[in-house]
């Protein structure tokens, strides 16, 4: 009788507790994205399809990560020329796709934030060599045409080598601000002409 009297007493504690935990274990994984889970800062195994999907409450946190198309824009990124000009490129857009099945793998090497090393960091440096072995007149004008495919290449060689998930689907450069020095002498030639 003592015992059950106190199982009386403990019960409503244990469904608080379990009324409580249950909305902490339910989450929500949105279309187009998994979810991938850490328990004590290790990265589990397993992801989550879209949908509804259960964890440990209180341990295991979870991450939504995105796969399917997005773009990045990388802003203002300066540029010096092999004659020593400096430009800026106010945007690069960067259509990408992280693979389902490497999700995992991708996150685990390099981060929720792979994109900021293997997108933005690298548009970075493709653009500046780029700039440093043309001269102003090749940048701005006569290979212009070609470097949204060169900034494509370059940035999908890499990952194909380090990061395999990521897929590079377009990248679009827009044309980069001239320092006003050279607006002006520009514009001069122009109205001379």
């Amino acid at each position: 009788k003592r015992s059950r009297q106190m199982v009386q007493k403990i019960l409503p504690f244990v469904f608080l507790g379990i009324a409580l935990l249950v909305p902490l274990a339910v989450h929500r994984v949105e279309e187009g994205h998994v979810g991938v889970y850490y328990r004590g800062g290790a990265l589990l195994p397993a992801i989550s399809d879209p949908g509804y999907a259960l964890m440990l409450p209180l341990v295991t946190t979870y991450l939504d990560v995105q796969t399917t198309i997005q773009t990045d824009m990388v802003v203002n990124i300066p540029c010096g020329t092999r004659g020593g000009v400096l430009i800026y490129f106010e945007k690069v857009e960067v259509v990408n796709r992280l693979k389902k099945k490497f999700v995992a793998e991708t996150i685990r090497e390099y981060g929720p934030n792979y994109d900021k090393l293997w997108i933005f960091d690298k548009i970075h440096h493709e653009l500046n060599q780029f700039c440093s072995k043309h001269t102003l007149q090749e940048v701005y004008i006569d290979l212009f045409d070609t470097v949204d495919d060169c900034m494509k290449t370059a940035l999908q060689a890499d990952v194909n080598t380090y990061a395999p998930g990521i897929e590079i689907i377009s990248v679009r450069v827009i044309k980069p601000k001239l320092p006003e020095s050279i607006k002006r002498t520009t514009n001069r030639w122009r109205a001379s002409a």
